[in-house]
């Protein structure tokens, strides 16, 4: 086994399990949505969601940032 394959079964694994375990904080977060058992107004839930997108936005970078830089996507003459 080669060390970028090592690597790569590394990243599969270990962002494969972070996702899934995000997902499940997404749908306990979702439950929090049963107005029998809560009480919150749209700008709760617009303050949730934006500090949400924002984190992903962030994550988004950084692996953007990381695909181009070794150059890649850079302007040149």
């Amino acid at each position: 086994m080669t060390k970028s394959n090592t690597k790569r079964e590394r990243f599969e694994r270990v962002a494969a399990y972070r996702v899934d375990r995000i997902i499940k904080f997404i749908d306990s977060l979702a439950n929090c949505s049963h107005k029998g058992n809560y009480e919150y107004n749209e700008t709760d839930v617009n303050k949730m969601f934006k500090a949400i997108k924002e984190k992903v936005k962030q994550a988004e970078t950084v692996f953007d940032k990381e695909l181009n830089r070794n150059g890649k996507n850079s302007f040149k003459f």
